[in-house]
């Protein structure tokens, strides 16, 4: 018993410490977690979890994979950090890597996800001065309702959540907001010539994993190729194997003209973004027009043509399919007066429980944590399921029968 307790004054005083010497702009369950391997986490009690966020899917090969962190250690006994002042021997061979991998002419590298969006609008906007035609200052970018691209100003400024864009602006033009998942909406916005993208989630992650209708995706493209408007994917939380394609826009066929990336392209090891597209639109920026001291460094380099291996040699799309309709499927056999709705796509499936309930999604998180799987809620009574795409099929089995047993006595 004594131990027990002094393992819990060990998770007391590290959320006591976050708490007084740290921002309040996030509230995680109290757990404070120091180990990782796999699918699995262990906390400062010595406890070990399921991870059920991957860290919102940036851990798609799961943590501290052997060969992703091989390559971190190799490279960073060479050389971190240049600059783009100089050049260096790990971006070109990165470039020309994920390139090909993706079927792009070139490549935009930064850091975080938030910046790759930046750097897509950036990108888009430019394209409709030069090569549409578009006054300048005058163009638009088309956002969907319930979006999440990032919490940067400009990217703030296209959402349509209050906890998001409240009481921070003011904000940036040149945004028009549809809903999702209506291809009339696009239509109708598309007629104002002075549009140069269309902005869009493959499924909303951030929203409850809100999964589009079959064949959105392709209408949506064909409506922006017929209006000479960029079709640009945020695949940063979709893409990289997580609903069962490498691209969540595979699943209609549908190549972007502009491709976000980011989370699990660096495994979880550092921060790394890429914006892909060909070069009718990448070359329209020039020299000092844009660009990140960190963007396309060459410990990133290295990590993310890791990353992107180990999704192809270990066949984590195709594993994410085939137990994503596994996961999906026994999630909607839970019999429940709490549950609302099931939805998903691959290993990326939520759970959302009705709002007037006597206990919430973060009640139910906190019991699925006291039986050794972390989920985490969004917007109130909606909750992620994303685990690694490393996990086998008898793991899921035993997580499937965790959230089974705790919605039970839910």
């Amino acid at each position: 018993m004594k131990q027990v307790a002094e393992n819990r004054k060990l998770t007391e005083e590290a959320i006591a410490r976050e708490d007084k010497y740290g921002a309040h702009n996030y509230h995680p369950l109290p757990v404070v977690l120091e180990r990782g391997e796999g699918i699995f986490v262990w906390d400062v009690e010595g406890k070990k979890y399921f991870d059920f966020l991957s860290a919102y899917s940036a851990l798609n090969q799961g943590h501290n994979h052997p060969k992703i962190i091989s390559a971190l250690i190799e490279q960073a006994g060479k050389l971190s950090l240049t600059s783009r002042a100089f050049y260096n021997d790990c971006l070109g061979p990165y470039e020309e890597f994920i390139t090909r991998y993706f079927g792009y002419d070139k490549v935009l590298p930064m850091n975080t996800g938030a910046e790759g969006v930046e750097t897509a609008l950036k990108l888009a906007r430019r394209w409709a001065y030069d090569k549409k035609g578009v006054e300048e200052n005058e163009a638009k970018i088309v956002v969907c309702e319930g979006n999440f691209h990032g919490r940067t100003i400009s990217v703030i400024s296209a959402s349509t959540d209050p906890d998001s864009y409240g009481r921070f602006g003011p904000f940036t033009p040149g945004y028009i907001k549809i809903p999702y998942n209506d291809t009339k909406a696009l239509e109708k916005a598309l007629s104002d010539k002075s549009v140069a993208a269309f902005l869009v989630e493959p499924v909303q992650g951030e929203a409850g994993v809100v999964v589009p209708d079959e064949g959105y995706l392709k209408i949506c493209s064909d409506l922006c190729r017929k209006n000479n408007v960029l079709f640009v994917a945020d695949e940063i939380q979709t893409g990289l194997g997580r609903t069962g394609k490498l691209l969540a826009c595979d699943h209609e066929n549908v190549k972007p003209d502009i491709l976000i990336l980011g989370k699990a392209l660096a495994g979880g090891v550092l921060p790394v973004s890429a914006v892909l597209a060909n070069d009718d639109i990448m070359l329209c920026i020039k020299p000092g027009e844009h660009g990140s001291t960190y963007g396309g460094n060459p410990l990133a380099c290295k990590v993310a043509m890791a990353s992107l291996q180990v999704i192809r040699d270990e066949k984590l799309a195709e594993n994410a399919y085939r137990l994503g309709n596994l996961l999906l499927n026994e999630l909607k056999k839970l019999e429940h007066p709490a549950i609302e709705l099931v939805r998903g796509k691959g290993l990326f499936c939520a759970l959302v429980i009705k709002s007037d309930w006597k206990k919430n999604a973060w009640d139910l998180c906190v019991e699925l944590m006291e039986k050794g799987l972390l989920a985490k809620p969004t917007h109130g009574n909606i909750i992620r399921f994303a685990p690694p795409l490393t996990i086998n099929e008898d793991e899921l089995h035993e997580c499937i029968s965790i959230i089974r047993d705790v919605v039970k006595n839910f």
